[in-house]
């Protein structure tokens, strides 16, 4: 069975999770990417095509070219939209088009739970060159408030403002980095964050539980911290599932951040693939599930067991270090798995020794991710901690 993988720059879910999965499965893939060269030194195994995947027809007319489909599959925030018309345009098993627009364009996610009567998001959206001051004179927006990309990803670019003297400059600073791009000014939601972690066959949806997110201090939102928790209180993972099911999310992985305050939950952001950052690697091995074969199966057409066999006894944890200044990494420790009692500690570099980066304030500067699963919440965080506190991280300016 042949399966087209629609691919930005590599990232661990595909390299580490959806690649080798296919060929459990034994599937022919063929990856379809802007950037081939940056695949095939990330070893992927499989076919490698230039195509400009960020163009349904691109991707339409590369396929076409070449042997039938039986699956056009994407896990890149970027591509969702593009993977659903692709295989909409072949008759295959897909993620609705429109579901996976209105979640990835953030005005028009909130847009479409107001009008349905889902929540109100009190937000503005500013289009390219369009004047802040000018708009927000229109609207009742209180500060602070959380400017962000329309379409962005991984905190990239959201930060929180105090006022709109703040809101303008930093209106002009994201846009020196994002030429056109499209911004969403919105209230700014309080509460604990969480993630929701589901898998559906459009049929029947699985919980697979989800984190509870510690981030670094205002301005930006970096996520420092993941603790997995198992279930939410009934009426809060309620709330949340009604508002997936109000944007038509309910097809193969989908992964929502979301606030709870006083009992009410309210959506952040919907990104309608797996989680990332090698939490869906701790998921499975967390799970013992073959979590990415399932979500490639869906996208084959076959259905969800109806109890995936889920372990419902384990822990887990996720650090990332973080680099606090620009500068040239000159010391950090090296790949590392680790056995101590049932903790079971993974560590992964994120940048290598020798490169130089400016600091972002968003997800690009983590340095690494410690990743540690068991079956005692106290022994886990006490292995992580101690793993990091021996450990050091140099950087130069």
């Amino acid at each position: 069975m042949q399966m087209y993988l629609l691919a930005l720059n590599p990232t661990d879910s595909v390299t580490e999770g959806f690649l080798p999965a296919a060929r459990r499965l034994g599937l022919d893939v063929t990856v379809l990417t802007d950037q081939p060269a940056a695949h095939r030194a990330a070893g992927a195994y499989a076919e490698v095509l230039e195509c400009d995947v960020r163009d349904f027809r691109a991707v339409i007319t590369t396929i076409s070219a070449r042997r039938s489909p039986d699956m056009v599959f994407t896990n890149s925030d970027h591509l969702q939209t593009q993977a659903a018309l692709a295989a909409d345009y072949f008759g295959l098993p897909a993620k609705s088009w429109q579901a996976a627009l209105r979640t990835k364009d953030k005005a028009q996610m909130r847009r479409h739970l107001a009008v349905t009567g889902a929540d109100t998001v009190r937000s503005v959206e500013l289009t390219a060159g369009e004047d802040p001051v000018t708009v927000l004179a229109a609207v009742d927006l209180p500060f602070p408030c959380v400017l962000k990309p329309r379409e962005g990803v991984a905190s990239e670019d959201v930060v929180l403002v105090g006022d709109l003297e703040d809101l303008v400059l930093r209106c002009e600073e994201i846009r020196a980095r994002r030429p056109g791009a499209a911004l969403v000014v919105e209230e700014y939601l309080p509460g604990e964050l969480y993630t929701l972690e589901t898998l559906g066959d459009g049929r029947v949806r699985h919980v697979l539980g989800g984190f509870h997110t510690e981030l670094s201090s205002p301005p930006y939102f970096i996520e420092e911290r993941l603790t997995y928790v198992p279930a939410r209180p009934g009426p809060v993972l309620d709330q949340v599932l009604s508002q997936l099911d109000r944007l038509g999310v309910g097809f193969g992985a989908c992964h929502t951040e979301f606030v709870v305050h006083e009992g009410r939950a309210r959506i952040i952001e919907v990104n309608y693939r797996a989680i990332g950052d090698q939490c869906d690697l701790l998921l499975a091995r967390l799970l013992d599930i073959p979590l990415f074969e399932h979500i490639l199966r869906t996208h084959l057409g076959e259905p969800l067991p109806p109890d995936l066999g889920m372990r419902t006894d384990g822990v887990a944890r996720l650090d990332y270090p973080c680099a606090d200044r620009a500068g040239t990494l000159v010391a950090a420790p090296a790949a590392t798995d680790l056995v101590s009692g049932d903790v079971k500690l993974t560590y992964r570099p994120l940048r290598e020794v020798g490169e130089r980066h400016q600091l972002h304030g968003t997800n690009r500067d983590f340095l690494g991710v410690v990743r540690a699963t068991g079956t005692d919440q106290e022994r886990v965080d006490r292995t992580v901690a101690e793993f990091i506190s021996a450990q050091r991280w140099e950087i130069m300016p």
